[in-house]
Parts: C-alpha cells; sequence; structure tokens
C-alpha cells in the first residue's frame, strides 16, 4: 500500500524541501514556476501547495525581520512584476499567486472574462456580482490606465477610512478574477512602495488570445493535472478548497485525468483517513 511518507517524500523535491532542489537565484525562480506551473508566493496555513518561500528558505514559518535571506523573493518578485515573465496576483483563495505564463490562459478562461473588458464587467455588476467598489476601481483604471493603488484609490473615490476594507476587498475580488493586475512598484504613500495596478486585457492581451481556444473542462484538466505533478496526491475536499469549483466540475476533470492514466482513485493510503486520488507514478 502507498504510504503517507512515499508522498512526502515526492513533495520534498517538488517543494523545494530537499537541499537537493533548492531554488536560490532569480533565473531558477523563473525556471522552477515555468516547471510547476503555478505555485503561491507564501505557504498558506491549511493549503498544500508548492510556494516561492519554501522552494528558497526551506519548510520553516516565514519571519519578521527583514533581513532574513528568505526575503530575497520579494525582491526576485518585484523586479520580475510587469515584464511578462510570470503572472503575479492575487488568485488562488486570493492569496498571492505566481503562474508561468503558458499556463495562465488556463485559469483566465474560467473567469468572468468574455472578451469585451469595456462591457463584461457591467453585465456581471448588474447581475449582482460584482461589488460598487469594484466596479469602481476597474473604471478607473480602465479610463486613466495604470495607477498606483494611493491614486487609484483617489480615482475610485475610496479615500474616506470606512472604504479602506472595501477598496483592499476590490483590489482581490478584481485579481482573482483577471480583471486588474500589479504591473509595477512605485514609490508612493507613506511606506514609499505601492503596487500600480491596469487592466488584464490591456496589458497581457496574449492571454487572453491564447484563452479563447481552451474550454473550461481543458482548463480544469491541465490545472489539476499540474496540482497533482507537483502535490502527488490530495483528496477531492482539496482541491474544492484550493479551486473553488462546484464538486461536479472537480469530478469530470478528475475523470478525464484517470482516463488518460495520469492519476488514479486508490482509495485508502497506509495510516490516512479518507479516499486519495494519487499521481500514477507513484505507484510504480
Amino acid at each position: 500500500m502507498l504510504t503517507f511518507s512515499r508522498i512526502q517524500e515526492y513533495r520534498s523535491d517538488t517543494f523545494g524541501i530537499s537541499p537537493k532542489y533548492r531554488v536560490r537565484t532569480k533565473e531558477a525562480a523563473i525556471q522552477y514556476v515555468n516547471r510547476l506551473g503555478y505555485i503561491y508566493f507564501w505557504p498558506i496555513t491549511g493549503i498544500v501547495l508548492p510556494s516561492l518561500w519554501v522552494a528558497v528558505s526551506g519548510d520553516r514559518p516565514v519571519p519578521n525581520e527583514h533581513d532574513d535571506p528568505g526575503h530575497v523573493t520579494w525582491d526576485w518578485k518585484d523586479s520580475i512584476l510587469g515584464k511578462h515573465i510570470w503572472y503575479y496576483g492575487k488568485i488562488l483563495r486570493k492569496k498571492a499567486t505566481i503562474i508561468s505564463m503558458s499556463i495562465a490562459p488556463y485559469f483566465y478562461a474560467l473567469s468572468e472574462n468574455y472578451g469585451s473588458p469595456e462591457e463584461d464587467y457591467l453585465t456581471i455588476y448588474e447581475q449582482g456580482r460584482m461589488t460598487q467598489e469594484a466596479k469602481a476601481v476597474y473604471e478607473a483604471l480602465l479610463e486613466n490606465g495604470p495607477l498606483d493603488s494611493i491614486t487609484l484609490r483617489k480615482s475610485a473615490h475610496l479615500t474616506n477610512k470606512n472604504s479602506e476594507s472595501r477598496f483592499t476587498r476590490a483590489l482581490s475580488d478584481l485579481q482573482t478574477d483577471f480583471k486588474i493586475m500589479p504591473v509595477a512598484v512605485v514609490d508612493a504613500g507613506s511606506w514609499h512602495y505601492s503596487f500600480a495596478y491596469d487592466i488584464v486585457a490591456r496589458y497581457e492581451p496574449e492571454i487572453i488570445e491564447k484563452a479563447r481556444f481552451l474550454g473550461e473542462l481543458d482548463a480544469r484538466q491541465r490545472i489539476i493535472e499540474l496540482y497533482f505533478r507537483s502535490v502527488g496526491a490530495a483528496q477531492s475536499r482539496d482541491l474544492v478548497k484550493l479551486f473553488r469549483w462546484t464538486p461536479r466540475d472537480i469530478d469530470q476533470a478528475v475523470g478525464r485525468l484517470v482516463e488518460k492514466g495520469i492519476i488514479t482513485n486508490h482509495g485508502m493510503l497506509d495510516g490516512e483517513s479518507g479516499e486519495w486520488i494519487v499521481l500514477n507514478e507513484l505507484l510504480y
């Protein structure tokens, strides 16, 4: 029977926990993202997914000290932002996610964007699925082009203290649905550090063009395949928790991957409860 220790051994390599696979340079970080397809920037409690922090620093908590050598990841991320090298934004569970440019179209294909950035958001707003604040932020960028977060908040008329959390939520909601993205770091505000944002369809038109040819089932299948190649084994509930897709959509994509011989509905793992889905290569 497959043991959980075998899964952990596999993840030690793919997560970069093993010193042998540790990421040590910015160029290696880019290759790491391209190899796995997508990762978190920081490790997220309760979610099993590789992160840049762990790949660079090993499996240890993120410290508060700014001089920790692991925080070189912050410098790498900022220097790459907006260079079309990888896609960065609050995507999976509205947390900082890094996606390779070749995989970003698969995520975009699952978003509520239908080819008309000047009109799609209005339909979503009228249907009650976009907040007033998100609409204001999106329209400010649509009208003015890239704006730093300080200027953007003013342009969206969300500068009073009561609107701070609503502005932050609007930024997250719009990023998660691939409507806006951070494209640069600028010297702004009291911290002299601020993201500048732009409309995804305007800043990354190639992603939108490639997404046009992808069906939703094909997109989910590819994203889930990469997930299992990263983590080795998981349960259906892990997929629901991370991607927030319906169990039906996940079952369809998983079924496709089982038919192709990429994963297997393995059942029990030695010493672990519940039903597990396993990457086939771990069974041989």
